[in-house]
């Protein structure tokens, strides 16, 4: 592929939101000796996405500008690196692209041999593509910091997901559900009988009294919550938590961590746990053998073109998505 040019949409600064990113034709990528070159069929956005281009993980990400936003891919293997052994081209994948150098806005892309699956004829491009930030951060949630068993044989759990019908929400209810758990969440009305469907045993609509107090229905205190949404203070967890109850937040911020440090500190059986979502290759082969099983799917809340990328961003900033938003090749 070396000299061919491709289609892709970056930005070149911090800020700017949808109408800073600028459709380009740029050189595709050569794969490095440990990495696939992807031709991208699908991509998802994530709110890490649009988070780095306000410069929220500055200096950090993004590496250098300009920037091809998007780490969440699925296509076919057309070039492997010289040390690549599991993949040839032809393959059809999903992969995780490294978030600070990403690419995935863009008609090809490279991934890290590591961080790259086979996707079954059976799963579509667009339903692999949500899994890999949103249902890796919902695996790892639950399985480690939560201590669910998936297999369901751990011991029986409460467990409250808020925003439960947002990217990470809808894997974390269905996971949750392949574990001894009873799961309430919380969701806009609207979605409510959508995150019933997912497994949910009880739904709180967050804008009543109760959905706002997290209060459970059946008066349970949770032995964990899985946070998905912001703005929530920690006077409104405590008294929702059973004696040794944890918060695990997928989106800390300072606060978070300054009553990480007070519980951690005051040696509280009650803990606010930050969490901070890495991508492992395993994991991410377990999820799609799930969604090949049928016990685990991607919500595609809405799917755009690549030529018209920046309504995707835009969805993806209103911060009220219904599952995943794609952009397709």
């Amino acid at each position: 592929m070396a000299g061919k040019i491709m289609r892709a949409v970056q930005y070149h600064g911090y800020g700017g939101g949808a109408a800073a990113l600028k459709h380009v034709e740029v050189p595709v990528p050569a794969p490095l000796k440990d990495e696939v070159l992807l031709k991208v069929e699908a991509r998802s956005l994530n709110p890490i996405d649009w988070k780095i281009q306000k410069g929220m993980l500055r200096p950090v990400m993004p590496s250098k500008f300009p920037f091809i936003p998007a780490t969440d891919v699925a296509g076919e293997v057309v070039e492997v690196g010289s040390d690549v052994n599991n993949f040839k081209a032809g393959d059809k994948v999903v992969a995780s692209l490294i978030r600070s150098t990403a690419g995935g806005l863009a008609e090809f892309a490279v991934a890290k041999e590591s961080l790259t699956v086979n996707r079954p004829a059976e799963i579509s491009a667009a339903e692999a593509a949500g899994l890999p930030v949103a249902g890796l951060t919902a695996h790892q949630a639950l399985t480690q910091p939560a201590g669910i068993k998936l297999d369901g044989s751990g011991k029986p759990t409460n467990i409250l997901i808020t925003a439960a019908s947002g990217g990470v929400g809808h894997y974390a209810v269905q996971l949750a559900k392949l574990g001894n758990t009873h799961v309430t969440a919380t969701c806009g009305a609207r979605n409510i009988e959508l995150v019933k469907s997912l497994g949910a045993d009880e739904v709180l609509d967050y804008k009543t009294p109760d959905g706002a107090a997290l209060k459970s229905p059946s008066g349970r205190k949770y032995d964990a919550i899985i946070h998905c949404a912001t703005g929530i203070p920690w006077a409104t967890f405590e008294p929702n938590l059973s004696e040794n109850g944890k918060v695990i937040d997928i989106t800390p911020g300072l606060s978070t961590f300054v009553s990480f440090a007070v519980k951690k500190l005051t040696f509280s059986k009650k803990q606010l746990v930050p969490l901070f979502s890495k991508p492992q290759g395993e994991n991410l082969e377990f999820l799609v053998k799930l969604v090949k099983e049928g016990k685990l799917k991607t919500v595609v809340d809405s799917k755009h073109p690549l030529s018209k990328a920046e309504d995707a961003w835009t969805k993806s900033m209103d911060g009220h998505a219904t599952g995943k938003v794609i952009v397709e090749s």
